[in-house]
């Protein structure tokens, strides 16, 4: 469509479904300038089909649309398209169907949506968290194809600051607190009149997602093809807030060892994992920073650290009910969202499982 013999030896090829939504357009931005990924066909919903994707996208980023992405026909979520990888942004109504679809004809699937997280066989990928679970690809019934999927955007910023307590210290108990940007809910997402001057105090089957995935993500690979999910109890409250990015968590813990307020930071400060070591273009220099300063970290200030792929936490201070609490942001749609599942797809292709 839009390629050459070059081209292709040069750059992966990608498909974005659901390239009109919000994540979609995300997918669309982070791609345009991806060293490794190239773009070659946009798909959605019935009504856009056969136009091209600048004239039906209403278009929310800062950045212009890229004019080559501009100019493709916006094409129907069926196989057969162009792409070997599909990096799926579409409504939860119509992705399970869809990415299965994909998967069994052999695409590689890189899901932001929810329906095929809890899914055995299916990797919930964070790459600094649990990169040995896409393990599970090599038990997955899609043949040559594969689903891998992202978590929800509230649970990656959470479960990346709870990774270094989780292997030093143990964790018994979890109270999240989150207060969710707008961004979070879409387009045209929560109307003005519900949020401005305002906080809402449900996010539907968000609260769920809090309290399941990250037991999932944090679980232990067995060499029988199962994830054994980690012994945590997780109690989420999930807020809507008039942010326009930026999730933030006010997190209370209880670990099995209690360590010093210093060997928590310290912990956060110096974790890394494969994903820098593997040098991922998406990969944060440092997955989590940690703020000394005593009103840190905010939205509208550290949402876009470290290309907006990091964890920023501070206020650590001890809990009179559990151990510890601290404050944690990360920006949902980037880390939460679409970076996020990039990142997953950079290192599939580092181990193997993507081949250039």
């Amino acid at each position: 469509m839009m390629g050459s013999d070059f081209f292709y030896r040069d750059k992966i090829p990608v498909v974005i479904l659901g390239a009109t939504g919000t994540v979609g357009q995300r997918f669309i931005e982070l791609l345009a300038v991806h060293p490794w990924f190239q773009i070659v066909a946009v798909a959605a919903s019935e009504r856009s089909v056969g136009r091209r994707y600048g004239e039906v996208v209403n278009w929310l980023m800062a950045s212009a649309i890229p004019p080559e992405v501009a100019s493709l026909e916006v094409l129907r979520c069926e196989p057969g398209i162009p792409g070997s990888i599909a990096f799926s942004g579409l409504d939860s109504s119509v992705a399970g169907e869809v990415e299965t679809k994909f998967a069994e004809a052999g695409y590689i699937v890189i899901s932001n949506s929810r329906n095929h997280r809890m899914d055995a066989d299916v990797p919930l990928l964070i790459p600094e968290v649990n990169p040995e679970h896409l393990e599970l690809l090599k038990v997955q019934k899609f043949g040559k194809g594969k689903i891998v999927t992202n978590p929800n955007c509230s649970v990656i910023g959470l479960t990346i600051g709870l990774k270094p307590l989780f292997d030093r210290f143990g964790i018994e108990l979890v109270h999240a607190v989150t207060l969710q940007a707008i961004s979070g809910a879409g387009y045209p997402g929560v109307a003005s009149m519900d949020i401005l001057d305002n906080v809402v105090p449900l996010i539907e089957g968000e609260e769920d997602k809090v309290e399941t995935e990250p037991l999932k993500i944090l679980g232990t690979y067995q060499q029988d093809g199962e994830i054994k999910p980690a012994q945590i109890k997780i109690s989420a409250q999930c807020n809507r807030v008039p942010v326009n990015d930026g999730h933030m968590a006010c997190v209370s813990v209880k670990l099995k060892t209690k360590p010093k307020p210093e060997e928590m930071i310290e912990a956060w400060r110096s974790f890394t994992s494969e994903a820098q070591t593997l040098g991922l273009p998406l990969a944060p220099k440092n997955p989590i920073h940690y703020f000394d300063e005593k009103n840190y970290p905010q939205p509208k200030i550290h949402r876009n650290l470290d290309k907006g792929m990091c964890v920023s936490i501070g206020r650590l201070q001890d809990c009179p009910i559990l151990d510890y609490k601290f404050s944690l942001l990360s920006h949902n749609t980037i880390r939460g969202a679409a970076g996020g599942a990039i990142l997953c797809a950079e290192l599939m292709v580092r181990k193997g499982y993507i081949f250039w």
